[in-house]
């Protein structure tokens, strides 16, 4: 346990469950009405930006198989595999309804899932999700760039990211990334968005926050009312200042989510 505002928290720990036969892996803590957490398509940053909501809520941080410290499984090959796969360990964790938070491709993740079974959530929020067209604010095609350039383009402040990176030539964390990548590939290789998500967004009737970084360099913060337009209701929150990993480089854009699943209790 350590402090953070006057307060102590125990850290996330490490559970494994086996999830229509694959071995699954995710983070957890605290208590209270349950949180989930999708990541985006790379983990090696890691999630100690979640700690805070274990004062609040009882917190879910799930590896995506294929990625991190869970399995690979070569069934999923589209978007609705994984929305099945998290239906499944929803289930197995008797979670009958969640404060769901969603970024980037976890926001693709989490849209789609609420499209489809939006009574298992509670309320939604959405970091700089991926999975909409935009062409006046185009995604940037992560599969043109080197290793090297998505990486500079994570942050604003740089400097965030530096902790978590290796120095010199690291061949597990290279083989960790190609592996993500690849997985990531799998769902949007073909393309980086889904041509009939906008058309299902109005389904989403659950309150719903979209959360942004204004310098973001890989999905343009200028998508933030394109989604909020098919969204009823939804709510915009732009961080000044903050790139892709708004909730890594900004505690108060972490506050923000509690804030805005507390709105209603």
């Amino acid at each position: 346990p350590h402090a953070r505002g006057g307060r102590m928290i125990t850290a996330l720990v490490r559970e494994t469950i086996t999830v229509d036969g694959t071995s699954v892996t995710f983070l957890t803590g605290g208590s209270g009405e349950p949180l989930v957490f999708f990541h985006g398509a790379g983990t090696f940053h890691g999630f100690a930006f979640a700690e805070p909501w274990i004062e609040n809520y009882r917190v879910h941080v799930p590896f995506h198989p294929g990625f991190g410290e869970s399995a690979d499984d070569d069934r999923i090959t589209d978007m609705h595999d994984y929305v099945m796969h998290y239906m499944e360990l929803f289930d197995r964790l008797d979670l009958e309804q969640v404060n769901l938070v969603g970024f980037s491709l976890g926001g693709w993740m989490a849209a789609r899932l609420c499209t489809e079974f939006g009574h298992r959530i509670r309320r939604l929020v959405l970091v700089a999700p991926a999975g909409l067209r935009d062409p006046e604010n185009p995604t940037v095609d992560i599969f043109k760039l080197k290793p090297d350039e998505i990486v500079e383009r994570l942050a604003h402040n740089f400097e965030v990211l530096r902790p978590h990176l290796p120095e010199g030539h690291d061949v597990d964390f290279i083989v960790d990334r190609y592996r993500e990548m690849s997985s990531t590939a799998r769902v949007a290789w073909e393309r980086l968005h889904d041509p009939k998500l906008t058309r299902y967004l109005h389904r989403i009737t659950v309150p719903t926050m979209i959360l942004w970084g204004d310098k973001d360099r890989i999905i343009p913060v200028g998508q933030a009312a394109t989604w909020a337009k098919a969204i009823p209701d939804a709510k915009v929150h732009i961080v000044p200042d903050a790139g892709h990993l708004v909730l890594d480089e900004k505690p108060e854009a972490v506050t923000t989510v509690s804030a805005f699943f507390g709105a209603a209790s």
